[in-house]
């Protein structure tokens, strides 16, 4: 019988070059097998709030969930998931519920949101959720692939028309996105699972990451890196070599014998 695999991991954020605070948050949680970046918006720093929020309300029902799978949900079921992919997903639902009411309740807060990407790895999965433009990329066998799709007004364009790379390149609102936690009291939250396998290594990263350097840098950074530690700081290296125009934020987890 094979060996369980066990899960390497490092994580880190940079404020970058051109922004004034980080409004990047991670999160490590290595007894829950949860993983999670978010990235901010929002002026008055409350962009910084919002992904702190949404960091720390779902840990916090990870934390109250562990001991009690019985405990009443605030969000009913969806019958087609099974029980670990809907507490992700009402985990994260919840917390765009505490960070909408809190917007609602604070002027200074108004029109604060964040994106979020989290991975739960559980026995011999991994289930992976994101809203908003935050990534999810695997490296396996040597090679790049993006888990998530990006919720922006970018990627619904580039599905709708046939952009040139030129067109692409200029598109003139790169930065708006279409889904994000904070912007209704209620919110779609896209999930997948996989199963990995032994070498595997998963990146959750913000825009601030993803934007500046190309999948193919990523890949080369990562496979280059004598480990994950190494590996996120040589990519946020990389980002802020290439302008740094936003927050940078990394986290790695490799499936390892």
């Amino acid at each position: 019988m094979p060996k369980p695999l066990r899960i390497e991991v490092a994580g880190q954020t940079d404020i970058g070059r051109k922004r004034a605070h980080n409004e990047d948050n991670f999160a490590i949680h290595s007894e829950f097998g949860l993983y999670i970046v978010a990235d901010g918006m929002g002026g008055h720093a409350s962009g910084e709030v919002a992904s702190k929020m949404a960091v720390e309300t779902l840990r916090d029902f990870f934390a109250s969930t562990a001991d009690d799978p019985e405990r009443t949900w605030p969000y009913k079921m969806d019958r087609s998931k099974g029980y670990e992919e809907n507490r992700l997903i009402t985990g994260i639902k919840l917390s765009n519920l505490r960070i909408f009411e809190g917007a609602a309740g604070n002027s200074k807060s108004k029109g604060m949101g964040t994106t979020v990407v989290a991975i739960f790895a559980v026995e011999d999965r991994v289930y992976i959720a994101h809203v908003g433009d935050s990534r999810v990329y695997r490296i396996r066998d040597r090679k790049l692939e993006q888990l998530t799709e990006d919720h922006s007004l970018l990627n619904d364009y580039k599905k709708m028309k046939n952009l040139t790379e030129e067109e692409l390149e200029n598109f003139p609102h790169k930065n708006v996105i279409v889904r994000a936690l904070g912007m209704k009291d209620t919110v779609k939250v896209d999930t997948r699972f996989e199963t990995p396998l032994e070498g595997d290594t998963m990146l959750l990263c913000s825009d601030g990451l993803a934007g500046p350097i190309s999948d193919e840098a990523i890949l080369d950074i990562i496979n280059a890196a004598p480990d994950l530690k190494s590996a996120s700081q040589n990519l946020i290296d990389a980002a802020n070599e290439s302008g740094g125009p936003d927050n940078i934020s990394a986290v790695l987890a490799r499936w390892v014998v």
